[in-house]
């Protein structure tokens, strides 16, 4: 350009604007002559001046100065109505203007941008509501009437920032994994990464395919597979896809999630396992074996066996078909032993098998044994011995018929024994390494003897002809039998080694003076108490503590009543009946 071979000391405000040549009334006559004859007879074109926008969005395509100390407002002071500006855009080869500037103001034509426009003071065009279809050239032209015109462009570039790639792992085939971006403009690459560093094409190795799709909308859609080999460690990786677009000159990117493929291999290791633990397994819980192979082929093949003797039984019926799961319910001694999984990979048809022992601890046997083991009689002494069998070590206790502990050990010494001593009592086994492992032998100690009468109802107040009760309480063992020496109707309550009898009869004359006699006996002997009967008034003769006094001269329901209440204080203390 002429401006160009002029020397800066010479007209220091000659600019070059980049659209508009400076010819305002800032610059001096010279220079205005000097840019009209070098733009005269000719159209003169500067470098395009790039200017981006987003769909969506708005842009701006604003004078650039290229002469240092030159205002970009040295554009707007435009001396007459023969040096008309105009903006224009080219649509298919052919310009459409858009403004015009003359003298008189900014005139804006009728085109299909126009509520979309807005020139300002600074001559900067402002695009909004950004379209790809607005991806155009725009001009702008300066005339000089007779000098000819001149003009500078600028293209418009449309971005759109694709979606985040979506990615997703191919369960089958030998692709690993499909990614897929949309709606982008201009059309966006694809990469592949694998534990965060990048794959690229190989051969026999890594092969990436993408394909590139113009929807209607004028967007783009692109979508990449990744064909490569895998290995069992492959398992643990992590793999993700980028899409890279351009925006504003600057390169940018978007990740996809990291996922996990799908890695199919043939098992090289077994594990056959007992749940729960097998040292803790006992007689009467639920056991389940369970046969995993570290493969992924599917269906998985397993068969299970169970060691008997010198063979092997095979238990796979009991099985879960699909998964090697064998259930065993309410096991016991029989159910030890050694089990065997074996799988057949169906691909390769290797085959791997695990064994696994299982113990079901259990208590068995419990025996206990009495020394002397001849009959007891009162005054004796017997030693009590328990004894069981087990894997596991084991715990003794005795305790009494109430549950109440009486001693730790497999032994329990009774000396002295009495009728009351007579009792049963059982021996606890545990196993204190298996929780919840233990069983119970129960003994009876019968201590033999004659019978003793223990209480009687004498001496006893009443009244002629009247009806009363006459009791007579003993305890023997074996069990005795009761007889009285006057008729009357005879009530009998037997508990353990005890016999109590209730005789109601009326007072005679005859049964005032003879009394009554008690009887009561068994193979080991007899034992005879007599009740004596005196005229007068009413006296307590049974004393029970707890209970206080059972009076006499009560119709017989009654008092047969108050025997039965005060019945188990009577047994507990015998030896505080009054005789």
């Amino acid at each position: 350009m002429l401006t160009q071979l002029l020397p800066p000391s010479l007209c220091p405000q000659l600019p070059y604007l980049g659209w508009l040549c400076c010819l305002g009334t800032g610059c001096c006559p010279l220079c205005r002559r000097l840019c009209l004859l070098g733009w005269a007879g000719r159209k003169e074109k500067a470098t395009p001046m790039g200017w981006q926008g987003w769909v969506g969005m708005g842009c701006q395509a604003a004078p650039q100065s290229s002469c240092p100390g030159v205002p970009p407002s040295c554009a707007a002071g435009l001396p007459s109505p023969a040096w008309p500006l105009a903006l224009q855009v080219d649509r298919s080869n052919k310009q459409v203007r858009l403004f015009h500037v003359t003298a008189s103001g900014v005139m804006e034509d009728d085109t299909d941008y126009k509520q979309r426009l807005s020139l300002g003071e600074d001559k900067a065009l402002s695009l909004s509501a950004v379209t790809l279809q607005d991806a155009r050239t725009f001009m702008c032209q300066v005339g000089a009437g007779s000098y000819g015109v001149g003009e500078s462009s600028t293209e418009l570039s449309v971005y759109k920032v694709p979606t985040t790639p979506e990615i997703e792992p191919v369960s089958g085939g030998i692709s690993i994994a499909k990614c897929v971006s949309k709606n982008s403009f201009p059309a966006p690459n694809i990469t592949w990464h694998r534990n965060g560093e990048q794959l690229h094409n190989q051969e026999n190795d890594v092969a990436i395919l993408s394909t590139v799709t113009r929807e209607s909308s004028g967007l783009y859609t692109v979508s990449s597979t990744l064909y490569a080999p895998v290995t069992r460690e492959d398992r643990h990786s992590r793999y993700h896809c980028t899409v890279h677009y351009w925006l504003q000159g600057h390169r940018r990117a978007l990740d996809s999630q990291r996922v996990k493929i799908n890695v199919f291999y043939p098992a090289e290791h077994l594990t056959l396992q007992v749940v729960p633990s097998s040292t803790l397994v006992k007689e009467g819980d639920n056991v389940t074996l369970v046969c995993e192979a570290d493969g992924t082929h599917r269906p998985f093949s397993a068969s299970l066996r169970k060691r008997e003797l010198d063979d092997w039984q095979d238990v796979t019926p009991l099985a879960d078909p699909d998964n090697g799961v064998l259930k065993l319910h309410d096991v016991n001694k029989t159910s030890s032993g050694t089990y065997r999984c074996q799988t057949l990979d169906l691909d390769d048809l290797s085959q791997i098998e695990e064994e696994v022992d299982l113990v079901v601890n259990y208590i068995e046997g419990v025996h206990v044994k009495m020394e002397p083991s001849s009959t007891l009689r009162e005054g004796d002494s017997v030693m009590l011995s328990c004894d069981a069998n087990s894997p596991v070590g084991l715990k003794y206790q005795w305790r009494d018929e109430k549950g109440k502990k009486l001693v730790e050990g497999n032994q329990l010494f009774l000396k002295n024994l009495t009728f009351e001593t007579s009792s049963n009592f059982s021996c606890r086994v545990m196993a204190p390494s298996v929780p919840g492992l233990e069983q119970s032998k129960k003994v009876s100690v019968a201590v033999e003897g004659k019978p003793r009468i223990v209480a009687i109802s004498s001496p006893l107040y009443v009244r002629q002809d009247e009806v009363i009760n006459l009791t007579c309480k003993a305890i023997a063992f074996p069990p005795p039998t009761v007889q009285w020496s006057i008729n009357g109707t005879a009530h009998e309550f037997v508990d353990k080694q005890h016999i109590a009898s209730n005789l109601t009869v009326r007072v005679s004359h005859e049964l005032l003076q003879a009394g009554a006699m008690c009887r009561v006996s068994n193979k080991l002997g007899v034992s005879e108490k007599h009740i004596q009967l005196l005229v007068g008034e009413c006296q307590a003769l049974l004393a029970v503590p707890g209970k206080g006094k059972i009076p006499c001269g009560q119709p017989s329901g009654q008092q047969e009543l108050k025997w039965k209440d005060v019945w188990p204080q009577v047994r507990s203390r015998e030896q505080e009946w009054l005789l």
